[in-house]
């Protein structure tokens, strides 16, 4: 006969003697555009700096006291190609999605030169597949992404906002097509029309679908993105199960929209960095900022609600380039806006590729904690696979990400890490390489960040530690210096099979950094 009492007995000795199966972790990637280093009132450099006094972020403040703050984190000097590498894990010279993708088969290179960018992915990334057609696959890279490894294993994948992934017209313009089940308002399109409801959020190209039930109500499209990213969230919460949410904003790219909600804070303000009243795009775009910061607030506010969710999510805050230092910015061009660095988006600076990085792992990374290792957008591919306990997997590319996972377990740990970059295109008219711009491919290596021109074959050289405004070129002062960094660069592009320009003149390739032609 059963008895109650040896039930309970023997129910409470299967409980102590078998091992508990740790829940994986939730993952949340909150990914903003175009921000700067600066463009927060979370310092990032070794002083706080007037732009972080301009800016109220006080959600990302929250989130450094959680957790760990990155000095030394960087990303592409463009929008595509970071987060094509993000999803793919692969450094952009490999996956060749270099310049920013939109319309299929077409190019966005623009601007004079003496050079000819080379034939490089206008069609994105696209996900791998025995049914990937002629038609994606051409000038495309098929991949085996992120959210597809992560919902294979048991997770319940939500992307909002802003993809960018592959141009209109193929499968890579579909976040869906990538492994997540749920797509808010991600498409071919790199920026919004306009953040405005009244707008419809914009029209043709740059229509950011999807959010018409918000028309009516007047939301700006970074509030409509985060409404709609909590609900997307209620459903693995209610199945217990493990979730990703990639929040892309498109906050804050052009167009300057005003965020009517916050541009009160800075109308009629006096700003010490460009020593003037902020005019009104610089008021705007402070306005985008802080919109976007109170959707970081609202996602930790939403898990501080749900504590036991909370204690088992990690929050990872990026941004895919350098802040914008040219067009309707206020200051003098590609240097005020991301002070102390120079240059901003699309430059080979500082200022092009230096990102705010935040990471907060509840119970693994103490809170309120500085990490100075060197972090690449790549790196985070293979990062929140080993966060999420997931080792046994195989993807069809190679990837070149290395896992940050272990500074986080071990925060005294020194991963020295050398960075590549290469953009061999032409992004923008009325740019000048005094700033960085240009087609160019670089290292950082240490304290010493190489940079290749490919238009001029000039090469320059800075110790980013001591000088990170990039004035002093060491390239004459440390010649053999500089032929070392140059043959690494050149051995690693080659590696990585680079692309390279070709000469109008003769249309033969540019050399390598090295100066060999082959």
């Amino acid at each position: 006969m059963f008895s109650l009492k040896k039930g309970l007995l023997f129910a409470s000795t299967i409980a102590a003697t078998t091992p508990v199966v740790a829940q994986p972790p939730n993952i949340i990637l909150f990914l903003v555009d175009d921000m700067g280093w600066q463009e927060t009132s979370v310092p990032f450099w070794n002083d706080t700096t007037a732009l972080n006094h301009r800016y109220r972020t006080p959600n990302m403040e929250r989130l450094a006291r959680m957790g760990v703050k990155f000095t030394n984190a960087y990303a592409c000097a463009i929008s595509s190609p970071s987060r094509c590498s993000l999803l793919s894990g692969m450094n952009a010279a490999r996956h060749r999605v270099t310049n920013w993708t939109l319309h299929y088969n077409q190019s966005t290179d623009e601007g004079e030169s003496n050079i000819v960018p080379p034939e490089w992915n206008v069609n994105g990334i696209q996900p791998a597949s025995d049914t990937l057609s002629a038609h994606d696959a051409y000038r495309a890279t098929p991949i085996t992404a992120l959210p597809q490894i992560l919902k294979d294993n048991g997770y319940y994948t939500i992307h909002c906002g802003k993809a960018h992934f592959g141009a209109f017209g193929t499968a890579g313009e579909e976040p869906l097509n990538f492994g997540f089940d749920v797509n808010i308002a991600g498409g071919a399109n790199g920026a919004p029309g306009s953040y405005l409801a009244q707008d419809n959020y914009g029209t043709g190209a740059f229509h950011v679908k999807g959010l018409e039930h918000h028309y009516a109500r007047g939301t700006f499209l970074t509030e409509a993105l985060t409404i709609e990213a909590l609900q997307a969230l209620d459903v693995p919460i209610s199945r217990r199960q493990p979730f990703f949410l990639y929040m892309a904003h498109y906050a804050i790219h052009v167009p300057y929209n005003p965020d009517s909600r916050f541009t009160r804070n800075y109308r009629g303000v006096f700003d010490q960095q460009v020593r003037d009243i902020l005019d009104e795009n610089e008021v705007n775009h402070a306005a985008l900022i802080e919109g976007m910061d109170k959707s970081l607030g609202d996602i930790l506010d939403y898990l501080a609600a749900r504590p036991d969710v909370a204690a088992n999510t990690i929050v990872l805050f990026m941004s895919d380039n350098g802040g914008q230092a040219i067009g309707p910015r206020q200051g003098i061009k590609g240097f005020d806006q991301n002070y102390p660095a120079r240059g901003g988006k699309g430059s080979a600076f500082e200022g092009g590729v230096h990102e705010p990085m935040l990471v907060c792992w509840p119970g693994v990374a103490e809170g309120g904690t500085v990490n100075d290792n060197r972090v690449m957008i790549e790196d985070f591919f293979p990062t929140i696979l080993d966060m999420a306990g997931i080792r046994d997997y195989t993807t069809v590319q190679t990837v070149d990400g290395k896992s940050f996972a272990d500074q986080l377990r071990n925060p005294g740990q020194h991963c020295p890490r050398t960075i590549i970059w290469h953009y061999p295109n032409l992004w923008t008219k009325g740019i000048e390489q005094r700033d960085g711009y240009g087609p160019y491919s670089a290292i950082r290596k240490g304290p010493f960040h190489l940079i290749y021109f490919w238009a001029t074959r000039d090469t320059q050289l800075y110790n980013v530690i001591d000088d990170v405004s990039q004035f002093d070129d060491l390239s004459y002062a440390h010649p053999r210096l500089t032929r070392e960094l140059s043959q690494e660069l050149t051995d690693s592009l080659k590696a990585y099979g680079a692309q390279r320009p070709t000469r109008k003149s003769d249309g033969k390739p540019v050399p390598w950094p090295d100066g060999s032609p082959e």
